[in-house]
């Protein structure tokens, strides 16, 4: 009697298993409600992919909880990437396009609407958020999101395999979400360049190529002990302000930068490139991995002048810099990075330090 009540339950089961299999894949884009904008758990995404007509395309991926890479090549910028999902996850719809602007609508989600592509991770049997079975990713919804309503209140959005595109919004917001898919990799980076506190720093080299006796070199030898070399004679400096190279090698602590602008006109660039830099830095960490940027000086804004009233040569508040191995090219802000732009007479405590 036991051994047939246990075949009965086993039957029962993979019979809830197959109509489950059988309901989950048959549910297609075209039996979904076409409106079905809204995330309704987004902390499970673990994949976005955006694309446009312009060949414009960009993968953010889930590594670990707060860990998202672009394009598998680079760190994700947190922030910006929360609000996708938090903007996913509150979209609203506010009415279907009217009739009249139905085809117009279309076409122009045709032309020049962001593609988006959500992955998540759910179970193949999920009954009633009891029993959950075979866990895996899956692509859960593929929309397209056009440009903004008339008010720039809401959005057009057109669910994939849909032809009735809707007004979407999101509630609290005065504007249009458009903006937040954007295709493009560098709007999703992390624009980090240093982020080492003083245990993690090993040596800190910072070159002065039109000044070589400002150039030197930060060692840390741990204990807080440090050594300060000048790199014109390679020879140590002693009687240096410990709070001055303390606060300095705390400056590496979290410098970004503020734009990336590899689209600058090639020539220009280029010429910038081959110019001699204005200060280079190089930061090794206790791994072993050092890390280098250039920077150099940027031309001033018209019309800047110093309290003489005679025009400055040069930017007083911004800088360009080369980055990730010559990769990017960006601007800086003197007021991130002036703390570690020091050269080595500012440590020093009076002209007879050197020995």
């Amino acid at each position: 009697m036991k051994r047939n009540r246990n075949i009965l339950i086993a039957f029962i089961l993979l019979a809830l298993v197959a109509f489950m299999l059988w309901l989950t894949q048959s549910t297609t884009t075209f039996n979904r409600s076409l409106s079905d904008f809204k995330l309704n758990d987004s902390s499970n995404v673990t994949r976005i992919f955006m694309s446009d007509k312009n060949n414009n395309s960009v993968t953010l991926e889930k590594k670990a909880p707060g860990n998202w890479t672009v394009n598998d090549q680079y760190a994700g910028q947190n922030q910006n990437i929360n609000l996708l999902l938090k903007t996913m996850a509150q979209l609203e719809v506010y009415q279907p396009v009217a009739n009249a602007a139905h085809d117009n609508i279309v076409k122009e989600l045709a032309v020049n609407a962001v593609k988006v592509e959500i992955y998540q991770m759910v179970y193949r049997v999920d009954l009633f958020g009891l029993i959950r079975w075979f866990r895996h990713e899956k692509l859960t919804k593929v929309y397209y999101v056009g440009g903004a309503t008339q008010s720039n209140l809401g959005c057009f959005m057109l669910m994939q395999g849909s032809s009735e595109p809707f007004v979407v919004f999101q509630p609290g917001f005065r504007g249009f979400v458009s903006p937040r898919y954007s295709p493009i990799e560098k709007y999703w980076r992390d624009y980090n360049v240093f982020k080492k506190s003083i245990p993690e720093i090993a040596s800190v080299r910072i070159e002065v190529p039109a000044t070589p006796d400002y150039s030197y070199e930060v060692r840390n030898n741990g204990n807080n002990k440090f050594v300060l070399i000048s790199l014109s004679d390679n020879k140590e400096v002693f009687n240096y302000d410990t709070l001055k190279l303390l606060n300095f090698l705390s400056g590496f602590r979290n410098l970004n930068y503020e734009a990336i602008i590899n689209d600058m006109d090639k020539v220009r660039k280029d010429s910038i490139l081959k110019s001699r830099p204005f200060i280079i830095i190089t930061l090794t960490d206790t791994a072993g991995v050092s890390k280098t940027i250039k920077t150099y000086h940027k031309q001033g804004p018209e019309g800047q002048t110093d309290p003489k009233g005679m025009p400055l040569p040069y930017d007083l508040d911004r800088l360009y810099a080369s980055v990730n191995d010559g990769k990017d090219f960006t601007i800086i802000q003197y007021f991130s990075f002036d703390k570690v732009l020091r050269p080595k007479p500012f440590f020093l405590k009076d002209a007879g330090s050197e020995k």
